[in-house]
């Protein structure tokens, strides 16, 4: 059959606006995605339906839809996304409404049964992650407009692939093609240039969007529209396919894709060919995400001029002492910031950060406020803070649960009101995720002279969080850079370049197919990001930091 061709207009909500438009005028299109969800997005959403029942999708789709939805229909091309939310039906409901309004004729499902929030009534959000068998029953069923609510970000492609292409339910090569295929288009424009290390390779200044040619055996080719910004080469595929991934094995509810079999070819300019991908039975089980709300947070942010930096970080500490005694958890960090004889004030300054929390808001609102700011007059020389602290908001904690495929209702509610259900996997067609050995290393290089040099001169990496996780995954861009890196770039020298997670469980995964190690580390992120635990909550720049950092090098390979 004919190649599929997918695009992403969206990896997060609040995303390019003008992304939809711009993928669906910028060339030819089967099926256009949408990915608008995430942890905290959630937790958002979950907030948002609290104050009113009827909302908890994602309004900007409804808005870009108005923009553009007689230009799909138009043109052809299916719209699937994600942007449903906590509500689905609602948000299906609202696209009707407002092709009624428009006088386009389009019909328009959802899928729905990933809300398990009875069964957990602490949650503020708890969402099973589905498949893509529930898109696919849609579009095969003629519609033109697919919404979702919590399906895994890959299910949006490979919904969209299976019904195109006929695949069963067991065609795990195929349906792996497709998992990663939707892995890479799922971030948008991190897959063209975005939040790439080595950016200067290219011209990133309004990066395009990305698009996969899918074919029937579960290949695909990488791209994105002629003319648009940016640039899609192995690298910045290899950058995508580590993003928030963990081992060998990338499970999912249809399939679990083996990552050590990618291939990935550079088939021609802003063309990477993705082919030899492997696919097993899903696990028996389906990941659920929980969002509750954990308490009350406040922060303030001190800066400390000029001399004494230590001196005076520890007056604050010592002045605030009283006032934060009665509060659960109370975290000081001092941001050396500052530069000996600084040409400018802000240079010379350094950040001393209080972030507080506790389960009462009067703890760490009013009382702490107070607190810091009638040190005003009676603190540091040259006492002054970013901003007034406030009266303190509430943060979110993620968790994520597993239950069996079968507790879970999976619907497809087609544009004409029939319901279909999604049957799950037998016992038998499931697989319980284990380990894959690790691969034997690469030969290591010859001895020879080292220079002490950042590790970002011969690896990238890109970083993320699962939950509390965050995973790192670096990989070199030669062949030889690799057998050095597989051989220095040790769990334990891993630990040594970043502090934060001496004392942390840290797991590396080979991917000599990608020339790559991917880096798990578990609890660095506390309770997720919606509880704001660290410097860098999402562990986005991990990665760059860890690039940052200074190792012995070849001078071969500098």
């Amino acid at each position: 059959m004919s190649v599929l061709r997918v695009g992403n207009a969206s990896g997060f909500y609040g995303d390019r606006f003008s992304a939809m438009r711009e993928m669906l005028t910028g060339g030819e299109l089967d099926v256009l995605t949408g990915d608008y969800l995430a942890e905290l997005t959630m937790l958002i959403l979950g907030r948002d339906r609290l104050k009113d029942p009827e909302a908890g999708y994602a309004r900007t789709f409804l808005r870009q839809l108005e923009e553009c939805l007689g230009l799909a229909r138009e043109r052809g091309v299916r719209i699937v996304a994600n942007a449903g939310g906590l509500n689905p039906a609602g948000l299906a409901d609202a696209v009707r409404a407002l092709a009624d309004r428009l006088g386009i004729p389009v019909r328009v499902a959802h899928v729905e049964g990933d809300d398990l929030g009875a069964a957990h009534p602490g949650a503020l959000a708890a969402h099973a992650y589905l498949g893509g068998f529930g898109i696919a029953a849609c579009l095969r069923a003629g519609a033109d407009v697919v919404v979702t609510g919590r399906v895994t970000d890959a299910a949006l492609v490979t919904g969209p692939a299976a019904a195109h292409f006929g695949w069963a339910p067991t065609e795990y090569d195929r349906l792996a093609g497709a998992v990663v295929a939707g892995h890479l288009l799922e971030c948008g424009a991190q897959a063209t240039g975005g939040n790439y290390a080595f950016f200067q390779d290219g011209d990133v200044r309004r990066p395009g969007f990305p698009l996969a040619e899918l074919h029937a055996d579960g290949t695909s080719v990488i791209t994105k529209h002629d003319g648009t910004g940016g640039f899609v080469d192995v690298g910045t595929v290899t950058a995508q396919l580590l993003y928030e991934t963990g081992g060998a094995r990338y499970a999912g509810p249809d399939v679990t894709a083996r990552l050590d079999t990618v291939r990935l070819g550079q088939e021609g300019p802003d063309r990477v060919r993705v082919e030899g991908v492997r696919g097993e039975a899903p696990p028996p089980t389906l990941k659920v995400g929980l969002n509750r709300l954990g308490g009350f947070r406040n922060e303030v942010v001190f800066v400390l001029t000029g001399l004494d930096i230590e001196a005076k970080a520890a007056l604050v500490r010592a002045q605030l002492e009283p006032a934060l005694g009665k509060i659960a958890d109370v975290r000081w960090e001092l941001a050396r910031t500052d530069r000996p004889d600084a040409a400018t004030e802000e240079t010379a300054s350094a950040l001393l950060r209080l972030v507080v929390r506790d389960a009462d808001q009067q703890v760490v609102g009013r009382a702490l406020s107070g607190a810091a700011i009638e040190l005003a007059l009676a603190g540091y020389p040259g006492f002054h803070v970013l901003a007034p602290p406030g009266k303190g908001a509430p943060y979110g904690v993620f968790e994520d649960v597993y239950v069996p495929h079968g507790a879970v209702d999976h619907v497809a509610v087609l544009h004409d009101g029939r319901r279909v259900s999604v049957a799950p996997p037998p016992a038998q067609d499931t697989r319980v995720l284990a380990p894959v050995p690790e691969p034997p290393l690469p030969q290591p290089l010859p001895p020879g002279p080292v220079r002490r040099a950042p590790l970002g001169l011969v690896a990238g990496a890109r970083s993320g969080d699962k939950g509390g996780d965050a995973n790192v995954g670096v990989w070199a861009r030669t062949d030889d850079a690799w057998r050095w890196l597989a051989h220095e770039l040790t769990a334990d020298r891993f630990r040594e370049l970043i502090p934060e997670a001496r004392g942390l469980p840290v797991t590396r995964h080979q991917l000599p197919n990608l020339r790559a190690l991917n880096f798990v580390v578990e609890g660095i992120l506390g309770e997720g990001v919606a509880a704001q635990a660290r410097f860098d909550p999402q562990a986005k720049a991990l990665g760059e930091w860890l690039r940052a950092r200074h190792l012995d090098i070849p001078e071969s390979l500098l």
